[in-house]
């Protein structure tokens, strides 16, 4: 004898902390302002990028964009670092000196 077995009620899925929720208005705030930093480091980046391109292709550069400086190393790690020395409470923006800047591969 077999008794037929009807399959379990699906369960709900939800997020596991509904209350944080971040409002739509305020994600479109931020994308905002994220495109604004990248913007005026992108502008020193172009600015400085045909000056030291020749001497340190494929170096990577940490742009600062408040004070305008910049820090170029070999290793990013090292540039990053360099970057946080002269400006701790600052966000630096990272590229590599080639013809995109993009830093990483796809």
């Amino acid at each position: 004898m077999t008794e037929s077995t009807s399959p379990k009620p699906a369960r709900r899925r939800g997020r596991i902390f509904p209350e944080i929720t971040i409002p739509p208005e305020e994600l479109a705030r931020r994308k905002a302002e994220d495109e604004a930093f990248f913007q005026r480091c992108r502008a020193i980046f172009e600015r400085v990028r045909p000056e030291v391109i020749n001497k340190h292709y494929g170096w990577y550069i940490a742009v600062e964009p408040d004070s305008g400086d910049y820090f170029i190393d070999e290793d990013k790690e090292v540039a990053s670092m360099k970057a946080r020395q002269k400006h701790p409470n600052a966000v630096h923006c990272m590229f590599c000196l080639n013809e995109t800047g993009a830093t990483g591969r796809i």
